[in-house]
């Protein structure tokens, strides 16, 4: 198995939606970490859990799972010779009190969840602990009568601190600070009980400055009065805070004497956590437990993919010993890529222990490796195309097939030349065949069903095609190839029935007849348009172009281009209108699109002009004066010069 397996199957999709039922962190956390098995006996341990889960939430849907925020962060402070903080105690209390609330919850369960109702069993609820813990903590902090010794310093510090408040009073009511005072209140400043005196005042007073206002215009004094009873309280909180920790420290040592107990129950209740989120998860999709086997047996039945939900068209298929290649074929976005993309993420899940959404009876075999070259996988950083991108994927799957391999390929072959797209397909599949492998495979190419058709171990199987609809229905049908739709599309379409039968000869070197369904006089005088050639018409065009072709003379002068060069037209022109043209002493032939008109023969030679001094040389006009006289056989005229 590898990330490029889980990420074209989409695994990572169903573990993010497994990870919503989850409760806690950690049991995400477990989740998203899940992968697949190869061990048989695991993965039925695994089968048969969530089966248990399922049945439980069946009977009651209120799991007790809770109390575990925090408990990571706890576990990871003991040990390090610092106090346990309250709020952790507290949160450790909660923890315990979970792992008994599950205790009492799995007692009733153990008849027909045996397996799972058991692992409550290596949970302690450590009462003397969590007693211990309820008795010193309250409210966020450590209680007045955890010791003796606290409960008498707290409450030296309420007669202390009661004490204070009624000298505070005394001062601000009296005579003496009256005329000095900004306002009549008391406030505390680093837990010191002050009085307001205006700033002009400073030294009428007698006692420490411990903070002024935002204007400066008011300080805040602890008068001489009220230093003596304020150094009391201080040092009775001193000896509260050593009290507390002194409590503290106790109770961490209680906790880390438990640490094994604690982190098995974290585990246990995090795997419950786990547990029951992939149970929420199969009943939320209709799963069922398969049967597994590694006797290279996959039979499916009404089986869907769980992420089309109920869009999705049951498949059903069965591949064995004696037949392990299934190759399909069938019409683009007919449901090629999303059958096998189904069997592999139903194997994947099956062997993380999911159940899937299938029929009762299916089996899955199990898988060391399910290889997958699905889809465009393009790289533009590598500067690789589309073909050669999938051959570099194919040269890895053929790498590390062996008889424990699960293969599914789209479209192999796509991409090049269709001749040799076809055969290098056909050698891959026969080699992965021959590996051993379990092959599901799309294809396009007809001479790879004729191969699946004779080849043993192969067989056909098809995407249903509604010729009625004009649309796939997504339907499997296994057996025999899917036939090709084009013509009988373009039939019903409206083609004309001899425009198909010409298709036809082309493609299969074989003539068949094929007919119109059509009925409607008015539909077949519209089809029977496509075939009629209107001559009339034709005749005209080609008369047409014959009159745009210039007529030029011989003798007339003529500029040649690119080269703007001047010759004498010759003779011409032709059915393709090019004229022979002499130019320079050599005849050519120059399409009259290349020759423009300088000067006409009519102003350069007067009529009875013999052209001949032009156009043929005087050993040639030697020999036409001769055999204008008489016949001589020796003579011969070669007007090509």
């Amino acid at each position: 198995m590898n990330q490029h397996t889980f990420q074209t199957l989409e695994f990572q999709q169903i573990k993010e939606t497994i990870a919503q039922y989850a409760l806690t962190k950690e049991g995400k956390e477990k989740i998203l970490q899940l992968s697949p098995s190869t061990n048989k006996n695991q993965i039925e341990a695994w089968l048969d859990e969530v089966s248990e889960a399922v049945h439980i939430l069946k009977k009651s849907s209120s799991v007790p799972i809770s109390g575990m925020y925090g408990m990571d962060a706890l576990v990871k402070n003991l040990n390090k010779g610092a106090a346990l903080r309250p709020d952790q105690l507290s949160k450790l209390y909660d923890f315990l009190d979970c792992c008994g609330k599950m205790k009492r919850y799995m007692k009733d369960k153990e008849f027909y969840a045996p397996r799972v109702s058991a692992y409550v069993d290596t949970i302690d609820e450590l009462p003397e602990l969590a007693s211990e813990i309820i008795r010193c903590i309250r409210n966020g902090r450590v209680d007045d009568y955890a010791t003796k010794d606290l409960l008498k310093i707290r409450k030296q510090m309420a007669i202390h601190e009661e004490r204070l408040k009624e000298k505070s009073m005394q001062l601000i009511r009296s005579n003496k600070y009256k005329t000095y005072l900004q306002e009549n209140v008391i406030s505390q400043r680093n837990g010191r009980y002050v009085i307001p005196i205006k700033k002009e005042y400073r030294n009428k007073i007698k006692g420490t400055v411990l903070d002024t206002s935002a204007s400066g215009s008011t300080l805040f004094i602890e008068p001489e009065e009220m230093a003596v009873f304020q150094d009391q309280l201080t040092w009775l909180q001193a000896d509260e805070e050593i009290e507390v920790q002194k409590v503290l420290y106790f109770l961490t040592g209680l906790v880390e004497e438990k640490e094994q107990q604690i982190h098995l129950a974290i585990e246990i209740m995090v795997h419950y956590d786990f547990l029951f989120a992939k149970a929420k998860y199969c009943r939320s999709i209709n799963a069922v437990k398969v049967e597994v086997n590694d006797l290279e047996e996959i039979e499916i039945i009404d089986a869907k993919h769980p992420l089309l939900g109920d869009k999705a068209v049951p498949l059903s298929f069965r591949l064995g010993q004696s037949q392990k290649a299934l190759v399909i074929t069938g019409p683009n976005t007919g449901g090629k890529t999303v059958t096998i993309k189904t069997v592999g993420l139903l194997t994947l899940m099956v062997q993380c222990g999911l159940h899937i959404p299938a029929a009762e009876g299916s089996k899955i075999c199990i898988f060391e490796r399910i290889l997958v070259d699905i889809g465009d996988g393009q790289s533009i950083s590598e500067n690789l195309s589309t073909f050669s991108s999938r051959i570099v994927n194919i040269i890895n799957i053929l790498k590390e097939t062996n008889n424990r391999t699960l293969a599914l390929l789209d479209e192999l072959g796509s991409g090049t030349d269709p001749g040799e797209g076809m055969g290098l397909a056909t050698a891959i599949l026969e080699t992965l065949y021959e590996k051993g492998a379990i092959i599901l495979a799309t294809t396009h190419y007809s001479e790879i069903k004729e191969f699946a058709e004779n080849h043993h171990g192969f067989i056909n199987g098809s995407m249903e095609f509604d010729l009625n609809t004009l649309s796939p229905t997504y339907r499997l049908n296994i057996g025999r190839g899917g036939e090709s739709q084009a013509f009988a599309i373009a039939l019903k379409l409206g083609i004309h029935p001899k425009i198909i039968e010409k298709a036809h000869r082309i493609t299969y070197k074989e003539e068949k007849n094929y007919t119109t369904a059509i009925t409607d006089p008015w539909k077949l005088k519209e089809i029977e348009k496509q075939v009629i050639i209107n001559k009339y018409q034709n005749q005209k065009k080609a008369s047409r172009t014959e009159l745009q072709i210039p007529k030029y003379q011989q003798g007339d002068n003529v500029k040649v281009s690119p080269a703007n060069e001047f010759g004498i037209v010759y003779q011409g022109p032709d059915s393709q209108g090019n004229y022979v043209v002499q130019i320079k002493g050599e005849k050519v032939s120059v399409n009259h699109k290349r020759l423009t008109l300088y000067i006409a023969a009519s102003e350069l030679y007067p009529e009875d002009y013999d052209f001949d001094i032009i156009f043929q040389s005087k050993e040639n006009r030697k020999k036409s004066k001769i055999l204008s006289k008489r016949h001589e056989e020796k003579i011969i005229i070669d007007h090509t010069e």
